[in-house]
């Protein structure tokens, strides 16, 4: 096999394969409702670029992400810039108090939240928590 056709099978294998991992997506009212809907479980991260403690907090989610991949399979993870929405109506309805917040949602259910956590065992509580409810 010549290294053009071993690259076509490559991305032929590739593209036919299922995405089963959920990356990390921008936060839109239109993609909440849709993932709520259809009856995900999601991980809301209220955060701005400039924040120490939100940083802080997607280090140890990332790490945890690396340590058990279960949670990005299962969990629809949303970043909510703090500098956009941090003023609109999905803050004012889950009464989010301040960035660097973190809020998992299921259906029309909040199933627990951490306000400026950063203990990796406070959020590895939370994810559990998501991974739980998003595996029942």
């Amino acid at each position: 096999m010549n290294r053009r056709d071993f690259l076509i099978a490559t991305a032929a294998v590739t593209l036919a394969m299922p995405i089963v991992a959920h990356a990390t997506a921008d936060y839109s009212p239109e993609l909440l409702k849709a993932e709520l809907a259809a009856g995900k479980t999601v991980f809301l991260d209220f955060k701005a670029s400039w924040c120490s403690t939100c940083a802080a907090q997607e280090r140890v989610i990332e790490a945890l992400k690396a340590e058990d991949p279960a949670y990005e399979t299962a969990i629809t993870f949303i970043n909510v810039d703090w500098d956009l929405w941090g003023e609109g109506e999905l803050v004012a309805q889950l009464n989010i108090p301040r960035r660097s917040t973190l809020v998992v949602l299921q259906g029309d259910q909040e199933l627990g939240r951490i306000v400026a956590g950063t203990a990796k065992a406070e959020i590895k509580a939370l994810m559990d928590l998501a991974l739980q409810a998003a595996t029942a």
